[in-house]
């Protein structure tokens, strides 16, 4: 190995470490940010489970879980939107691209108008929602209009010509299709019911339970282990479609798995966290920046940079909020709008592999 070489992948090593380390240290610090303004010692105390029961309950039953959403969710939609951009050889593509979030704000719509909380029965009745509703039902109708919409693109794909264009294309039209749907729908609602589902399309990590955070965590682990073991055919896909089938990869084949299984990812979290935007676009971009493009490097990098994006988008939503936490799929783009403007502006060219 050449002096080049070594210095590469010792920069490669201390980019992940101080990442990793980052992240670890964000999230400590996360068990002390909130509106109960809860003392380090007594946040300590409270992770012994030595302090007051409501100390016991804030740290374990809402901020362990919001930490642990947000460390899954931003490795995995970070993780999607490297492949998405890969496959698709589209820099603006993301873990959206196949219409996920349009076809998950209706299916929640839909159950959270028409089914789980019965607003086109029960009126304006607040009390109603509140018995009815119910969080996984609308997790799981979200999950299912989102897998619709990713098999019903990426069959339409199949039968035409599965060509990136043809996907993007597809995408946004199955998309505004679910978007003039959830407009219909949100028209023939009262005013508690579109009140409840537009609360629902903040991306909200209170949301999460150990419950949603077990299953986000088999669904993202399970997709970025694919990913990983795809690595060497993503690094061909690079040097173009034709080079790749040289190379022995189908490159049709390995477009419809990566959309199927990075659709998935995004799917699942949104369903639970409702719609969380910029993280699939910003962190794979600072990902290729920082160390280039060698997906055997690219994926953990993309999946510690989501981590730590959404970890510190959802503290400061936390701090900004005087007493509730903001919107975090709000901060995310506050956040990420300007820097990626920037990063499209600046002129450089990703580092080769």
């Amino acid at each position: 190995m050449d002096g080049y070489a070594r210095k590469n992948l010792r920069r490669k090593r201390a980019v992940m470490l101080s990442l990793g380390l980052l992240t670890a240290l964000l999230c400590v610090a996360s068990l002390f940010i909130g509106s109960s303004h809860m003392s380090v010692a007594d946040g300590v105390a409270a992770l012994l489970k030595r302090s007051t029961a409501a100390n016991n309950r804030i740290i374990w039953n809402i901020r362990v879980p919001r930490i642990l959403a947000a460390m899954i969710a931003g490795a995995g939609l970070s993780v999607s939107g490297l492949i998405m951009q890969t496959v698709m050889n589209n820099a603006m593509a993301s873990p959206s691209t196949l219409g996920v979030s349009n076809a998950a704000v209706f299916g929640a719509n839909v159950s959270i108008i028409a089914f789980a909380g019965g607003f086109l029965s029960t009126g304006n009745n607040l009390k109603n929602y509140a018995v009815g509703a119910n969080p996984y039902a609308t997790g799981v109708m979200a999950f299912a209009f989102s897998m619709l919409s990713i098999l019903l693109i990426l069959g339409l794909c199949r039968v035409r010509a599965f060509s990136p264009n043809v996907v993007v294309l597809a995408g946004i039209a199955v998309g505004a299709v679910w978007t003039a749907a959830t407009t219909l729908l949100q028209f023939y609602a009262t005013d508690v019911g579109i009140s409840a589902a537009v609360i629902w399309n903040f991306g909200d990590l209170g949301r999460a339970t150990y419950r949603t955070d077990w299953i986000m965590l088999a669904v993202v682990t399970f997709g970025i282990a694919v990913f990983s073991l795809l690595a060497w055919r993503y690094n061909a896909l690079l040097s173009g479609e034709a080079a790749a089938a040289a190379m022995g990869v189908n490159v049709e084949l390995l477009r419809f798995v990566s959309l199927l299984l990075a659709s998935m990812i995004t799917a699942v979290c949104v369903s639970f966290l409702g719609v969380i935007g910029f993280v699939g676009i910003i962190c794979p971009h600072v990902t290729k920046r920082l160390l280039g493009q060698d997906h055997r490097v690219a994926l953990p990098v993309s999946a510690l940079c989501g981590s730590l994006l959404l970890l510190a988008a959802d503290d400061l939503s936390r701090s900004l909020g005087n007493g509730s936490a903001l919107p975090v799929g709000a901060i995310t783009s506050l956040l990420g709008a300007p820097f990626f403007v920037a990063v499209i502006f600046s002129g450089r060219e990703n580092r080769p592999c």
